[in-house]
């Protein structure tokens, strides 16, 4: 990517790339409703909507054609569990969704279960056809370089079309750091579709930018589209917005 790219090119290019996200426990139809009608802004819309599996439905109505319906499967905890993953994944695809974000079982990754796991991946693979699959990997929880990479390669064999960093749910959500390890191995795969999404914790352009950049970098720029790379989020519209509309952005967040 260009690095004297403006902020408002930056937020138009991110506002392309974003899954506009609501996933609260206590989210109610007219939740949806609104985060429909955000997602459809007077700068542009994002490239997806993800909402819980029962919401599926609503959403897609609200929505035109071009804006893409996420749902999130076996979430946010993460289980060895391929029952629970392919109803939620069953419920999406009767419900006319567009894409699948599901969360591997990080924790039996992390017990040593490599074969359980890639079985698990494989199994909704097939389940979710032909539907795009995003692979949740919790990136803050497997916390090290190795298991990060380990978790990649597994989402990318099993035929995943994105690896993405986390729930949102966890204390440690995207990070530069698991980025560098992600996208590395991305690149090292071959997939040129293949692509990856930076979920949790992004909040501003600022944020957004440090992300494009380094998916430019490892993979070339023209895996910045929503082809290829994505950000998940709730808030990093409304600083989007603002610098669309001729505002400062926000600081990077502390964490970055």
């Amino acid at each position: 990517m260009q690095k004297n790219l403006s902020p408002p090119e930056i937020a138009r290019l991110a506002l392309q790339c974003l899954d506009l996200t609501s996933l609260n426990d206590a989210d109610t139809a007219a939740d949806i409703e609104k985060l429909c009608q955000r997602a459809q802004t007077r700068f542009g819309a994002v490239a997806a909507v993800c909402v819980w599996p029962r919401f599926v439905a609503l959403a897609r109505s609200r929505l035109p054609a071009s804006i893409r319906v996420a749902a999130v499967a076996n979430f946010p905890a993460g289980a060895l569990d391929p029952a629970l993953a392919l109803a939620d994944i069953k419920t999406i695809v009767e419900a006319g969704g567009d894409e699948v974000d599901v969360v591997l079982p990080y924790r039996a990754l992390m017990d040593g279960k490599t074969q359980e796991c890639a079985d698990f991946l494989q199994q909704v693979r097939a389940a979710s056809r032909p539907l795009a699959l995003k692979v949740i990997i919790e990136s803050g929880e497997l916390a090290s370089a190795d298991l990060i990479a380990q978790a990649t390669r597994l989402a990318l064999t099993a035929g995943a079309d994105f690896v993405k960093t986390s729930t949102g749910k966890t204390p440690v959500s995207a990070t530069p750091e698991a980025a560098t390890v992600m996208l590395q191995e991305i690149a090292a795969s071959g997939l040129t579709q293949a692509g990856f999404k930076a979920s949790g914790g992004i909040r501003s352009v600022q944020d957004a930018r440090i992300y494009l950049d380094m998916a430019a970098a490892t993979l070339g720029a023209q895996a910045l589209t929503a082809r290829r790379f994505r950000f998940g989020a709730s808030g990093l519209l409304n600083d989007i917005e603002a610098v669309l509309a001729g505002e400062a952005s926000k600081p990077a967040s502390s964490a970055y």
